[in-house]
């Protein structure tokens, strides 16, 4: 019994860190045509859960240190003396990615805690009778 418990609550700590995940990536997107916004990056650590499972949880936000883009654009108010500016370091095409990744991982998280649930639930059944 302790074993589906510790399934649960392992499957909750991912579905926790995939939402935090979720978070990042869509204020990555919204702020991807942001002058100087440098992408939001969100490792995960590895968690010591009761009942002897493991889990995980969200990091501590970071910044992406790849280079920003440069823009030409003289008419851009933060643009320089040479007419340029700098972007942002945001990828679309990667944030959806991220962002399809996590909403995957989150189903999966979801279904293993309904699984478990329901073996839970049978398991009590029995136990009745």
């Amino acid at each position: 019994m302790s074993d589906l418990i510790g399934t649960m609550a392992s499957s909750a700590s991912g579905m926790t860190a995939q939402s935090a995940r979720l978070r990042i990536v869509s204020e990555n997107i919204a702020n991807a045509d942001t002058p100087g916004y440098r992408r939001k990056l969100v490792p995960f650590e590895q968690l010591a859960l009761p009942h002897g499972a493991d889990g995980v949880r969200a990091g501590r936000v970071r910044l992406d240190q790849t280079e920003v883009e440069r823009i030409q654009d003289p008419t851009h108010p933060l643009a320089g003396p040479d007419g340029m500016y700098e972007g942002s370091n945001v990828k679309l095409m990667i944030e959806l990615a991220d962002a399809r990744e996590a909403q995957r991982s989150y189903q999966a998280n979801l279904r293993m805690f309904d699984q478990a649930k329901k073996m839970t639930s049978a398991v009590l059944d029995l136990l009745r009778r």
